[in-house]
């Protein structure tokens, strides 16, 4: 064979696999590769190292609380649906092999199986096991333990206290003890004293874990989690101007927190959007609350606002103090000289004689907004003669996106009022109906005033007669706007035509 020919097929068999391997390393240099961490086959309950992980101390200085002895750091992300996510960062202090690990002073209603834990300076350690103990200590608790054990009780007989020891019979409606004089029931206590904490009570929630590392020494750990008992709605305070053509415009992000315990110096994120839940949630708690009304100079700008997904996450720039059993307002938006106009508006067919009174505004940057609105309560407020403020009204407002108009319901005017009566019903052909209303609007005012009339007139509904011009608004929509004289009244008329097809 020709020596050349060999040659060639082994260089061009060399060629290909060198060519072959550049693609390989090439793919796996450019894309994330799939692994599975293998898990150790080890036994659990033979850890080389027991460590308790509190929250570090804080102190007070005039300035704020700090974090000390502990590297640590707290991210909160509170949904507007009573939940949470934290994400806890703390050092600990592990061994090589198994480790009992006691994670303290977490939230009390904390969905055990959601947490993520992740040793940030060593990606082998792993939780091998979990416990999430929530028994905390109390009276009852510790005297449910004592059943059948002996106890010290001091009981006030007159002026005298008197210690009776014995064993536990029953803790129920008093105590019930067995003593060597025989069995003494007791009620008026002053004090119970038990040798010591029983087994299995803890002072605080506590998640225990068996984790296994490599490595010996302190790292910095995450540990994230979803709880229950924190939540965020938006509220908004307005103060109209004196001819209601204008207002000041402020909005305020009210956090609650009854998770069971603090995060203090925690980074702080909002969600607003409404995330879907396998689980049923807990409406946010209903509750009353003193509204500053902004005045003077704009308030700093406190919140950085992006896109989640399809959600908006508002991002708090500094570090907050969040206690537990507490409710914190902080200052979302504010805007002044914000465009409105008052609007009366008469649907006679869904409020009888009442005429509502709305204040619209847009939700624009060219009106002095132009951010997204999360969901809340607007409560509105106006001067009086002597510049005194009064409460106007309230509404609640949706998700708004940025360009959408608002409507605020107020009230009901008191000065104007409607009668809608319908004048004629026949069946004018077969599958077809006719239908006539009169609207009649009355002015109390000293003033003229504009009227918008909403009808609804049905999905295969035609106005054919009308007594003033309407805009339709939608296929089944329309509205008249017209002026009521001061001191008088005003008629509108209308005639719809209802062709049925399903005969």
């Amino acid at each position: 064979m020709d020596k050349r020919i060999v040659f060639g097929g082994i260089f061009a068999a060399a060629l290909v696999l060198v060519l072959a391997a550049g693609v390989l390393f090439s793919s796996q240099g450019t894309q994330p590769q799939p692994y599975s961490r293998q898990i150790p086959l080890v036994n659990v309950d033979n850890y080389s190292y027991s460590v308790s992980v509190d929250k570090p101390a804080i102190f007070l200085t005039s300035q704020k609380a700090k974090l000390v002895d502990q590297k640590a750091g707290t991210e909160l992300t509170i949904y507007n649906q009573d939940l949470a996510l934290v994400k806890d960062v703390r050092e600990m202090d592990l061994k090589s092999g198994v480790n009992l690990v006691e994670f303290k002073d977490i939230a009390k209603l904390i969905d055990a199986t959601s947490v993520l834990f992740r040793d940030l300076k060593y990606d082998d350690t792993t939780v091998l096991e979990q416990n999430y103990e929530f028994d905390i200590v109390s009276r009852e608790k510790i005297l449910e333990k004592y059943l059948g054990k002996e106890i010290t009780v001091q009981v006030n007989e007159g002026q005298d206290v008197a210690a009776i020891t014995g064993k536990l019979l029953s803790a129920t409606d008093g105590l019930v003890l067995q003593t060597s004089n025989g069995i003494v029931s007791v009620s008026d206590i002053s004090k119970i004293s038990f040798p010591s904490l029983p087994e299995g009570l803890i002072t605080k929630p506590t998640l225990v874990w068996k984790v296994w590392t490599q490595n010996d020494g302190a790292r910095d750990t995450e540990t994230s989690y979803l709880t229950h008992g924190m939540a965020w709605r938006a509220d908004y305070v307005a103060k109209v101007n004196s001819d209601d053509s204008a207002m000041d415009f402020s909005g305020w992000a009210t956090i609650s927190n009854n998770s069971g315990t603090y995060y203090p110096d925690t980074k702080l994120k909002l969600v607003a959007g409404d995330l879907h839940l396998v689980t049923s949630i807990q409406p946010y708690p209903e509750r009353f609350y003193d509204y500053a009304v902004s005045g003077g100079g704009a308030a700093p700008k406190q919140f950085s606002q992006e896109n989640l997904f399809e959600y908006h996450l508002y991002s708090l720039d500094r570090t907050t103090d969040l206690k537990d059993n507490e409710t914190k307002q902080i200052s979302l938006l504010s805007a002044f000289n914000v465009p409105v106009q008052k609007e009366f508006v008469f649907d006679g067919a869904a409020n009888g004689t009442d005429v509502q009174v709305k204040l619209k505004f847009k939700n624009s940057q060219q009106q002095g907004l132009g951010v997204p609105i999360p969901k809340g309560i607007v409560r509105v407020y106006k001067e009086d003669s002597s510049k005194q403020l009064q409460f106007v009204g309230e509404d609640s407002v949706d998700h708004t996106k940025t360009d959408d108009e608002v409507r605020l319901f107020l009230g009901n005017a008191f000065d104007v009022s409607g009668e809608r009566i319908q004048t004629e019903s026949v069946n004018a052909a077969k599958g077809l109906y006719r239908n006539s209303y009169e609207i009649v609007l009355q002015n109390q005012k000293d003033t003229g005033m504009e009227v918008i009339v909403a009808e609804n007139i049905g999905q295969f509904g035609s106005v054919t007669k009308f007594s003033d011009p309407f805009d339709k608004k939608s296929a089944t929509k329309i509205e008249f706007k017209v002026k009521v004289p001061a001191k008088g009244e005003k008629k509108v008329s209308y005639t719809v035509e209802t062709r049925t097809y399903y005969q």
